[in-house]
């Protein structure tokens, strides 16, 4: 009688709210395939949004550290993460240890598994902006995390030529695309078969109806301060325009709340929000003509549905959208913001172009090559 290969035991580990996009379809692909025994641990480095996202994948934590504390400093949050996850491996010894990304959860995650010598699958691996201080601490925690991890799931090409272009081993890189295309597919899917799930911005629809909508999202440590208020300002001068409306999900930081509502609190046209779930960023996506944004994952959403991102950033980890068209580097100088986006909204076809440029970031089956390359890894 053939016994049945004994089931691999793969940690996932996630802490944020955009991790938690990002991970919930490879853990879904996981869950289904029966060569697996899967056990997710969250580190809530974000809370409450990170909870959004889990309820709307339907998926229970095993493991909750709970570790989120206003205003903790990074070296407390590593501190916590490294002996809280330390912990949960030892009580769950894996096979495997997947993590995503580029968070301090991530990081952290990959070193205690290191220190376990439990080999590490690295979800969008090879991200880099080759400044370590941009994003910050992001670009540390990849470039740690890279030299760690036994598997690196790039997501583009690109992202696979910087890996081997820092010496990982060429037979442990694997394009897959980027798993956040896999998420928004199946949210918009979600949304379409019920409308209830994402029907909180109607209001706002029918208030600003007729204009042009402008998305806005800010959150990026490197902008806190100056870079934030020069952000404000822009804003302030786009709001000026009587044929367009800001919708900005305002992130829970009050690093962010503090600078934004004092600068932009009065104006009618600009609708400062609680941080939206992700069925009701899908829908902001949608409704968005035009993105502005500090973020990494909305520089590869917006393009999936057609829509140019501004990034108020000085470099980007994701220089394919910039060289596809999809996305623009406008920096956080307040001109420079204001002269990009009234150009996509004055100028046909430079619309055009960056809403029809092809998106580099996948087809949305990332999930399912993830899923086999681990089952077929050592």
């Amino acid at each position: 009688m053939n016994e049945q290969p004994a089931r691999k035991t793969v940690l996932v580990v996630f802490g944020t709210r955009p991790e938690a996009i990002k991970m919930f379809p490879v853990v879904h692909a996981l869950r289904a395939d029966p060569r697996f025994r899967v056990v997710v641990c969250v580190s809530a480095q974000h809370r409450g949004m990170l909870d959004q996202v889990l309820a709307i994948a339907g998926i229970v934590p095993d493991h909750d550290l709970d570790l989120m504390r206003p205003d903790q400093t990074l070296d407390s949050l590593t501190a916590a993460l490294l002996t809280g996850l330390g912990r949960v491996m030892d009580a769950e010894r894996p096979d495997w240890v997947m993590v995503q990304g580029d968070t301090a959860t991530a990081m952290a995650g990959a070193l205690a598994a290191y220190y376990r010598k439990v080999p590490v699958a690295h979800v969008e691996a090879g991200l880099r902006s080759h400044n370590i201080y941009h994003p910050w601490p992001e670009e540390v925690n990849r470039k740690i995390i890279g030299s760690i991890a036994a598997l690196h799931f790039a997501p583009t090409e690109t992202a696979a030529a910087a890996l081997r272009a820092e010496n990982v081993a060429p037979g442990t890189i694997h394009v897959t695309g980027n798993t956040v295309i896999d998420a928004l597919h199946w949210v918009t899917a979600r949304i379409a078969a019920e409308p209830g799930l994402a029907s909180g911005l109607a209001d706002l629809a029918t208030r600003f109806a007729g204009k042009r909508i402008i998305g806005v999202t800010s959150h990026r440590r490197e902008n806190f301060g100056g870079g934030l208020e020069a952000i404000a300002q822009a804003i302030r001068t786009i709001a000026e325009r009587q044929d367009v409306a800001l919708i900005f999900p305002v992130h829970p930081n009050p690093n962010v709340g503090r600078v934004m509502d004092a600068a932009l609190a009065d104006l009618p046209n600009v609708a400062l929000i609680e941080p939206l779930d992700y069925p009701h960023f899908a829908r902001l996506l949608a409704m968005a003509d035009i993105m502005l944004t500090d973020s990494g994952g909305v520089q590869e959403e917006a393009p999936a549905l057609g829509k140019p991102v501004l990034v108020m950033r000085e470099t980007t980890e994701r220089p394919e959208g910039v060289e596809a068209g999809t996305a623009l580097l406008v920096g956080t100088d307040p001109a420079r913001i204001v002269t990009e986006i009234f150009t996509l909204l004055d100028d046909k076809s430079a619309y055009s172009r960056m809403a029809k440029a092809h998106n580099p970031f996948g087809d949305g089956k990332a999930a399912p090559r993830i899923v086999e390359l681990v089952a077929n890894a050592g």
